[in-house]
């Protein structure tokens, strides 16, 4: 049997931490390194830049990070991986031959291709429409000698998937090794999430002795022939590894319990965590099925024109003022869609004039940029002197400016066409898998909503407290195009009363007390999946954030907030629990 694969995370998306590939190469030992660069919205921005230059449309920074690390990598044996090809992954692969060139390095690089479907013409107006690919071309490529493997829109666990299954051997149908890949590559593939960044528990990793002051370390996953895996970081590193930064990734944008990928359906219900030493955790018991025979495709097409006015309403009488001033512009604007947004001021008498201060936020869409010019900046801007007392903007009138609209589409995987463009120029195209998953039936969900029956008995009367949710319960939200999710789950603090908070969450999280925990739901159909073994539910809001991240007007258009306004929001608390 082959020893477990060390493969390390360096970027968790287009933008992240540029030192962290050299981090990860020098501080300790690890086989392999992968970076995650892409999401949807980095897609439509990638998008954007082959409209200014059709060479461009991969993740720069890429370059950047190799530029001083390549030859470290090959003194090491370090293999990386990344998919910071995008829309252009050949175009990366030549930059990268350009750049060991530069540096007298001899690397052999590989590609994976065949994601891009706008040359099929399949989806109307589309800026991008990507399928999501599997790792097996990854794969392929590592066996045959490459160094540097650059893709396109493989799935986010696909370059951890890939570097596995070349270690260890796996084949397409080796299919709880594969979920136990991906569940791995789930972990670390958003860096230091894993490693107590956007985590509901950070001020536990403080008073356990993690270092404020020093960055958080990127995760690394020890993967072994069974597909389990230890997550660890280097050590000295900041931040912390355990069962709750673990769980905080692991539910963090999912769906259901079924978790698709190209190449295996996961099931996150089985998925077993056990701390196995400092910074260490171990991830066993993952079950896989066939994959789903359908592609997941990411499309992008524009979807117009947007501007924001942002005032500032001072002291007393907010409301009235901020009424005032929606009476006086309101009929004014020519925009298809104008939305008024208004956060809250500080109660009583703040101590600051910014604590004692509102935001009152008007966005305006259209499908051109004419009504969000002057006709949209120009009434406001005409009330500086004739409006509310203290009248304020933030900023200077802009411009507006250009959006996307995400939508996911399913193909056929004969549709696509999964190549590897080897070292040595030699073109290689990955089989499909030969077994498929069943698809959800109807009435296979215990109701409409998708709650599956409990598996715990209905709690007994009992006196209760009103207090905040995250008492004792940890979050962690993202979003899934239009859709928010919402993952939550008892803390692991060694408590004995572990198991009956666990039984109480499970019961409270239905639709309905969602809908009244966010009231912006109250109209929008959600799911609420229950994860035992993470003493865990995972929760998903259709619709919530309209046409996804770059169209939404919702104050928090990612929902990344999502998780802590809903842990901060007042429950009744069986008493024998807290």
């Amino acid at each position: 049997m082959t020893e477990p694969i060390r493969i390390a995370n360096c970027s968790g998306f287009y933008g992240d931490r540029l030192t962290a590939l050299r981090e990860q190469l020098e501080g300790g030992e690890v086989d392999v390194v992968t970076g995650d660069y892409l999401a949807e919205l980095t897609m439509l921005i990638l998008g954007m830049d082959t409209m200014r230059d059709a060479e461009l449309g991969y993740a720069r920074t890429f370059l950047q990070q190799l530029e001083d690390t390549l030859g470290t990598a090959l003194e090491r044996g370090v293999r990386i991986v990344s998919n910071a090809g995008g829309l252009n992954p050949a175009g990366l692969a030549t930059k990268v031959r350009e750049l060991a060139d530069r540096l007298g390095l001899d690397v052999r690089v590989a590609h994976v291709e065949g994601d891009d479907l706008r040359p099929r013409d399949l989806f109307e107006g589309a800026l991008t429409a990507n399928a999501y690919l599997g790792a097996f071309g990854i794969a392929s490529a590592l066996t045959r000698g490459a160094d540097v493997v650059v893709t396109g829109r493989v799935t986010d666990a696909s370059v951890v998937v890939g570097p596995a299954i070349a270690h260890h051997g796996w084949t397409p149908k080796d299919y709880d090794q594969l979920a136990g890949a991906v569940v791995a590559g789930h972990v670390i593939e958003c860096g230091a999430q894993a490693t107590g960044g956007n985590f509901s528990g950070f001020r536990d990793l403080f008073r356990a002795g993690a270092p404020m002051e020093v960055p958080l370390g990127f995760p690394i996953a020890e993967v072994a022939a069974d597909g389990s895996s230890v997550i660890t970081k280097h050590q000295g590193t900041g931040g912390a590894v355990t069962i709750d930064t673990v769980t905080a990734q692991l539910l963090y944008e999912i769906q259901s319990t079924r978790y698709l990928n190209p190449d295996v359906t996961t099931r996150l219900d089985s998925v077993a965590l056990r701390e196995v030493g400092p910074d260490r955790v171990e991830l066993s018991g993952i079950t896989g099925a066939p994959p789903p025979e359908r592609l997941k495709v990411a499309v992008n097409t524009l979807g117009g024109y947007r501007n924001q006015l942002e005032f500032v309403v001072t002291g007393l009488d907010i409301d009235a003022k901020a009424d005032w001033l929606r009476a006086q512009l309101d009929g004014r604007f020519s925009a298809a869609e104008v939305t008024w947004t208004q956060t809250a001021a500080r109660v009583g008498d703040a101590d600051t004039e910014e604590g004692a201060s509102a935001l009152l936020r008007c966005i305006g869409k259209d499908p051109e940029p004419g009504p969000l010019g002057k006709p949209f900046t120009g009434p406001a801007v005409e009330l500086a002197l004739a409006s509310y007392p203290g009248f304020t903007m933030t900023s200077q009138p802009q411009k507006p400016s250009p959006y996307g609209v995400y939508r996911p589409e399913y193909v056929d995987r004969s549709v696509v066409q999964h190549t590897v463009v080897h070292a040595d120029g030699t073109r290689e195209v990955i089989a499909d898998p030969t077994e498929f998953v069943e698809q959800v039936a109807p009435g296979e969900l215990d109701d409409d909503l998708g709650r599956r029956p409990s598996p715990y008995p209905a709690p007994a009367d009992s006196i209760t407290r009103r207090m905040p949710l995250g008492t004792f319960v940890h979050a962690r939200s993202g979003d899934k195009g239009g859709n928010a999710n919402l993952g939550l789950w008892v803390k692991h603090d060694g408590s004995p009363k572990y198991e009956a908070r666990v039984q109480w969450l499970a019961k409270l999280m239905s639709p309905r007390k969602v809908r009244e925990l966010v009231p912006e739901a109250r109209e929008l159909d959600v799911d609420v999946y229950l994860l035992p073994n993470l003493g865990a539910v995972n929760v998903v809001i259709h619709g919530l954030l309209g046409e996804g991240v770059a169209a939404s007007t919702r104050f928090d258009p990612q929902a990344k907030g999502l998780g802590e306004w809903v842990r901060s929001r007042i429950v009744h608390i069986q008493d024998d629990l807290v």
